[in-house]
């Protein structure tokens, strides 16, 4: 583990507002690059990730540019200090047009939103 033996968290933003429930934290906006680069620092043993949604999973493993695995799954009600976490967040938007495709299999299909992914840092200082 790093010096101080925590994990890193892999957070949703569900997730994260249930482990800033004690403490004080700092968090930062971080580049998908800099999210790869921490995630490069802890052994693969060492991430937990604290959320089950396929669509989040999709942006680690496809922006992050890292070989798809399975990652521990633990609900984690209170960070420890000194304690690290990436906070991988989805940010939509209606679609300004409209646009219908045919699906794979010959459905009608309406593009209603636009989907954004970013990462912030989290760290419980105190």
């Amino acid at each position: 583990m790093t010096a101080n033996n925590l994990p890193l968290l892999l957070l949703d933003n569900s997730s994260m507002m249930s482990v800033i429930n004690e403490g004080e934290f700092r968090c930062s906006n971080m580049s998908f690059e800099d999210a790869k680069l921490l995630l490069e620092i802890f052994d693969e043993k060492e991430y937990l990730k604290c959320f089950s949604n396929p669509a989040i999973e999709s942006v680690m493993f496809e922006q992050l540019e890292i070989q798809k695995r399975d990652f521990e799954y633990k609900h984690i009600r209170n960070m420890r200090v000194n304690q690290q976490a990436i906070v991988f967040k989805l940010y939509s938007t209606p679609s300004a047009s409209n646009p219908i495709i045919q699906a794979d299999d010959g459905v009608e299909a309406k593009k209603i939103q636009n989907v954004y992914a970013y990462c912030q840092h989290l760290i419980r200082v105190k």
